[in-house]
């Protein structure tokens, strides 16, 4: 296959996504295959909660959404004009994807496929079915993808290169591993918030975004506020009292009061809410249903101490007060060319 007819396949694999929302799932016309596919996917997402607690039917369709969005002709055109793929030799790349939030791994997917390897896919445990549905799809849509699709349950084998994600330690696993094989190797990260004070309520209603969206699991969710000295957390939390519903659903629930209670003995001083507690802490890394906060003097120390904590983090969100930050409420709509740990997937494919 040549890069426009992959391209033709992942534009169609985003029509077919576009037609599914949690309010109204509807068939579009001139969809691809849907008399195979439109049901099976309904009842895939609605059984996605039983596979895994935290896929909830709300969660998985802002995923779906998100990459309905991104899978447009001219999205793709976009971001692989910065590169030359004319002359990549296909290889075998294996993929060990985590399982936090639905579809983590389908930028590797994507990337692995349209720079014309062969993709080698170990699945989490926690996010078994929608990716080898999706690749279902595409093999439908381009029967000559399922010579470079497969997945695999046990033992990762036969591969000329490995992109691998997972906690800081399994990554010095992996690193030894695959040491002699061409790899990115993914670690713990965190997302943080910088504010002056000086943000409007629509801001931090956007920012509840950033930090509840897939209830906090994603490396991409703030998990860490910079305040300036004397900040007064009272509009923060009435600008994120709609996401007060969270708390309903028993799994964030039973994490809420655990965490409350592991500070509450340690006395730990907080500032709580009822569905979120704050915590002053030098940490990036808060728990679910918890978010650290920083005070800090003035900014420049602020953007001294995230550049040399820089590999800790994922992305920040601000209102363009940190060099290249993410508007409040987009953490988690990154574009294609925003890659996992600032690390250029595409380029590191091209040239394996």
């Amino acid at each position: 296959m040549n890069l426009n007819q992959k391209k033709s396949a992942f534009i169609a694999l985003g029509q077919f996504l576009s037609q599914f929302s949690l309010d109204n799932s509807a068939r579009k016309e001139g969809v691809l295959h849907n008399d195979l596919f439109f049901d099976k996917f309904i009842d895939l997402i609605e059984l996605s909660q039983s596979h895994n607690g935290w896929f909830t039917p709300e969660q998985v369709h802002y995923a779906i959404n998100s990459w309905a969005e991104a899978l447009t002709e001219e999205n793709l055109n976009e971001w692989l004009s910065a590169y030359d793929l004319s002359n990549v030799q296909p290889k075998t790349v294996g993929l060990i994807l985590a399982g936090n939030i639905p579809l983590v791994g389908f930028h590797d997917f994507l990337s692995v496929l349209i720079t014309g390897h062969k993709v080698l896919v170990k699945t989490s445990s926690n996010d078994q079915k929608l990716l080898p549905f999706l690749a279902d799809y595409l093999i439908a849509v381009a029967s000559e993808m399922a010579d470079n699709i497969e997945f695999v349950e046990g033992k990762l084998e036969n591969f000329d290169a490995v992109i691998a994600t997972g906690s800081n330690n399994t990554a010095r696993y992996f690193e030894y591993y695959f040491k002699d094989v061409p790899s990115i190797i993914r670690k713990n990260r965190n997302s943080v918030a910088v504010l002056d004070g000086k943000e409007s309520k629509e801001d931090l209603v956007a920012l509840g975004e950033d930090i509840f969206r897939y209830f906090g699991l994603g490396c991409r969710n703030v998990s860490k506020l910079f305040v300036p000295k004397g900040y007064d957390f009272k509009q923060f939390f009435e600008a994120i009292y709609e996401y007060g519903d969270i708390i309903h659903y028993e799994k964030y629930a039973n994490n809420y009061d655990y965490n409350k209670a592991v500070f509450l003995m340690s006395l730990f001083p907080l500032l709580d809410n009822e569905f979120l507690t704050l915590k002053e802490d030098s940490s990036y890394a808060s728990p679910i249903s918890s978010v650290f906060y920083e005070y800090y003097d003035d900014l420049e120390t602020v953007k001294s101490k995230l550049l040399e904590d820089s590999e800790k983090i994922q992305c920040i969100v601000s209102n363009n007060l940190i060099n290249r930050s993410i508007s409040f409420g987009k953490s988690q709509k990154p574009k294609l060319c925003d890659y996992a740990d600032n690390v250029d997937t595409i380029s590191f494919l091209s040239k394996i």
